[in-house]
């Protein structure tokens, strides 16, 4: 559905490239770091004072009780909501406001929000505190382009994305706010590349593996059962057995890059025996626990029940073969994987929108991490949902984190386009 402004409302988000990025340079400002979840309120307030401000109902909402929700670390999330002209569908756009800490490395300030050869840089700059403002202005050029607008456009900053997103997204959809009839399209701005659309994301099981021995003198092992042993064979076991069955299987889900089209087994941590010490030398003890964690992602084909009982298989092979072998598994966290149809009307709004603004055809992918789109799809039982924004994934949590100013720029054109096209044509809106 075109416009009827549509050149003007293209130079409109042109003429508000600086407050473009003053807007990201400010959100970036806010070290709004998770954990502990620092400065929600402050980054929520930002947003939801200016949305206020252009007619918005704004509403700040705590998700108290959600892991890591405390008097001192309040979840708070805000979502800002503007009615059309008449009676139409909901188009959201949704951005997580915390970000990983800064860590090491870095050449510039991470919270300076640095402005140098076109980039904003910044801790959360792609991840998403430049999209979130791409989609603010967005918005607010649509509102001022002239046409009427059936139906509501809403914005949120939502908290804890970076750790599952169940004091953000999940909380909120648990009570409504993600679903029909008061959503029907959702946009998240995850740094997936501006000429991208990403359609979904693979699975997720974060487990602990831990083993059990017995303590003894250091110097008469053969007195004691060595659990880091025990360990050790259960990754020797996946090593022979599971990773090259990983090797073997492969998606039809277009998953970036190429090398997670397969599934992924990751090792975390490793954690046995007596803790580090900085003065002096431990005890001479046989570890009579080792803990492993590790990271299963899953494809689109895989069943996540069926994954669970692979791995019990395996070990429960080595209680069979290996003397004195005891061990436990525990479930951390789990996402099932998530694909929206590529003929959804968001999906095709925002490809169509891509190659107007880009003059190339967008890319239809899906992340290799999970984002809030599980939440929408699996509580709110929305499936118009996808991820579109400025960032380039390989950017997100490493040093020097940085948001190009250009992308920006197209990428708020493409959510303007995407937002008229669901807005007026699911109502069968006349454009004047």
């Amino acid at each position: 559905m075109t416009h009827p402004r549509e050149d003007a409302l293209l130079r409109s988000i042109e003429d508000r490239r600086d407050e473009l990025v003053e807007l990201t340079r400010a959100l970036i400002r806010i070290p709004s770091v998770n954990p502990p979840g620092d400065y929600y309120r402050d980054c929520a307030e930002l947003l939801g004072e200016r949305l206020r401000r252009r007619g918005f109902e704004v509403s700040y909402l705590r998700a108290e009780g959600t892991p890591g929700d405390s008097d001192r670390y309040p979840r708070w999330n805000v979502v800002a909501r503007r009615a059309g002209s008449g009676t139409g569908p909901c188009v959201h756009f949704n951005s997580h406001i915390d970000v990983v800490e800064a860590g090491e490395g870095w050449t510039v300030d991470p919270f300076a929000a640095e402005v140098v050869n076109g980039r904003v840089y910044g801790r959360g700059a792609c991840d998403m505190k430049g999209g979130l403002a791409a989609s603010v202005i967005a918005v607010e050029a649509l509102l001022d382009a002239g046409a009427d607008l059936p139906g509501a456009l809403e914005i949120s900053g939502t908290a804890d994305e970076e750790s599952g997103g169940y004091g953000g997204v999940a909380w909120l959809a648990e009570r409504g706010w993600f679903s029909k009839p008061r959503v029907d399209h959702v946009i998240i701005p995850e740094p997936l590349n501006v000429d991208r659309v990403c359609i979904g994301h693979r699975g997720v099981w974060w487990g602990e593996i831990a083993t059990q021995g017995r303590q003894a003198h250091g110097s008469m092992p053969f007195l004691g059962d060595n659990a880091v042993r025990h360990m050790g064979a259960v990754i020797e076991a996946l090593e022979r057995e599971t990773y090259p069955a990983l090797d073997d299987l492969e998606t039809t889900m277009p998953v970036v890059p190429e090398g997670a089209r397969r599934p992924t087994l990751n090792i975390n941590s490793i954690h046995g025996g007596q803790p580090d010490v900085t003065d002096g030398l431990p005890a001479p003890v046989v570890p009579d626990s080792c803990r492993l964690v590790f990271d299963r992602r899953l494809l689109i084909e895989e069943d996540l029940d069926e994954v669970k009982a692979r791995m019990r298989g395996l070990l429960d092979s080595l209680v069979q073969s290996r003397p004195d072998f005891r061990y436990r598994l525990r479930d951390l966290f789990e996402v099932r994987p998530v694909m929206t149809e590529a003929d959804r009307p968001v999906v095709r709004a925002t490809v169509e929108a891509v190659g107007r603004i880009l003059g190339r055809p967008a890319q239809l992918v899906c992340s290799p991490g999970t984002y809030d789109q599980k939440h929408v799809d699996r509580i709110g039982r929305l499936r118009d949902c996808i991820a579109y924004g400025p960032g380039i994934l390989d950017l997100a949590h490493q040093p020097d984190e940085y948001v190009g100013i250009d992308d920006m720029v197209a990428s708020a054109k493409v959510m303007a386009l995407s937002a008229y096209a669901l807005l007026t044509r699911a109502a069968g809106h006349t454009p004047g």
